[in-house]
């Protein structure tokens, strides 16, 4: 009975072995968070960001919405593409906000989850790429959301707009 015991104990200690060597995962660095700048974006800056962000959507065939925040997240231009699903006018707002009131990109929160941790969404951000930072002189005077594709393809178009604004 000893030995059937001692046994029983050794392939638990055995079985539970690599589930001991296992350590979370980690969540991603913060990044540092640029400054507000004393000034928001303009409509004719918002225009730019949105025309380089529609015409990298256009050269790749997806159909998008593209919200431009300020950095206190005031919406200053909407753009639905033609084709462009109705849930994705909402998704793209949220993605603007999030990033204009988290002072990153929500691809950061998309990482955040993937990794474990769920604090990002209990806090209304948006978990899903496709929302940047628009910076002028390395300050926040906005913020884009893109949606309608992937979450890779809208951050693609949320980038390409961003650099517009450089």
């Amino acid at each position: 009975m000893t030995k059937t015991a001692a046994l029983i104990a050794a392939g638990l200690l055995l079985a539970a072995s690599p589930a001991l060597a296992q350590t979370p995962p980690a969540t991603p660095a913060p990044t540092p968070n640029p400054a507000y700048a004393a000034r928001v974006i303009s409509l004719a800056e918002a225009k730019t960001v949105v025309a380089a962000a529609e015409a990298e959507a256009r050269k790749n065939g997806w159909a998008m919405v593209i919200t431009v925040v300020e950095s206190n997240g005031a919406v200053v231009l909407t753009e639905k593409m033609d084709g462009a699903q109705y849930g994705s006018g909402q998704v793209a707002l949220k993605k603007a906000e999030t990033a204009a009131n988290f002072r990153r990109p929500t691809s950061y929160f998309q990482e955040a989850v993937k990794s474990g941790t769920l604090n990002a969404i209990f806090t209304g951000a948006m978990a899903l790429e496709g929302g940047e930072l628009l910076l002028v002189d390395g300050k926040i005077v906005g913020a884009i959301g893109v949606s309608g594709g992937s979450a890779p393809q809208d951050g693609v178009a949320a980038r390409a707009g961003a650099a517009a604004l450089k």
